[in-house]
């Protein structure tokens, strides 16, 4: 036990390190949040509706977090310790590369939560952010959520035969989702053949789900969207074991 806290410890201290990483997980939708509420303040998106823009923006934002831990930060330090054979040294070792594989999921998931208290935080002092949602609900979007962005993460990683190509599918998939699902700008903005192409991608789901949870929208009104979430979960996981499995790449 020891020995895996170690091993988290050490996975954390190097997250912090990686400036990318670090920067778009806990400043840059924090810095977002800050632009989009100076120009537009805490406004109702449309006259008279109930919600307003710093409402819907949180916890959008908060998928954009899931997405930078979950599409780029995990999935390319994996490629990087598979690539320079990391993982072949310590399965030689007593701790195994299953301890440290669990350690840089631990880790993520660490900075994402911590990514998304940082913006629950600037929102409520700063704008006053209502979260009606209730604790537990929130937790169980938060948590389908960051299983299917970590499990396409550890799919891409699996895909990639090295680490540039695993960074052009972390770079692709990433980008395309989150200027398109409605991570950025709420998805009510979008014209009708973007709203098409937003409805192809995981992470729409993931934002529509956040933000309904966030407003105090009961579970039971987006089990479409959790059905989806939990079928990419447990489709990428296995198809990610099954490559790792086929081709021992670690």
């Amino acid at each position: 036990m020891k020995g895996f806290a170690a091993i988290c410890k050490m996975e954390l201290r190097l997250f912090t390190r990686d400036f990318f990483s670090f920067f778009f997980a806990l400043v840059f939708p924090v810095l977002m949040l800050l632009l989009f509420g100076g120009i537009y303040g805490n406004i109702p998106i449309y006259e008279g509706a109930d919600v307003r823009m710093m409402d819907v923006s949180v916890p959008a934002y908060s998928v954009m977090v899931i997405g930078v831990t979950g599409l780029m930060s995990l999935p390319l330090t994996m490629s990087g310790y598979k690539e320079r054979k990391i993982y072949k040294r310590f399965d030689a070792s007593p701790v195994g590369k299953k301890s440290v594989m669990l350690a840089q999921v631990l880790a993520n998931l660490i900075m994402t939560l911590a990514g998304i208290a940082s913006l629950l935080i600037a929102g409520k002092l700063l704008y006053h952010i209502q979260v009606k949602g209730d604790f537990l609900s929130i937790c169980v979007s938060m948590l389908f959520s960051i299983a299917a962005m970590f499990s396409m993460g550890f799919l891409f990683t699996a895909v990639g035969r090295d680490l540039k190509s695993a960074t052009l599918l972390c770079y692709l998939f990433y980008f395309i989702m989150l200027f398109l699902s409605g991570a950025t700008m709420p998805d009510i903005l979008f014209p009708d053949t973007i709203k098409r192409i937003s409805a192809l991608l995981p992470m729409s789901y993931a934002v529509d789900l956040m933000q309904g949870v966030f407003a105090g929208e009961g579970l039971i009104l987006y089990g479409k969207e959790l059905l989806i979430l939990g079928a990419v979960t447990a489709l990428c996981a296995f198809a990610g074991a099954v490559l790792y499995k086929k081709k021992d790449w670690t």
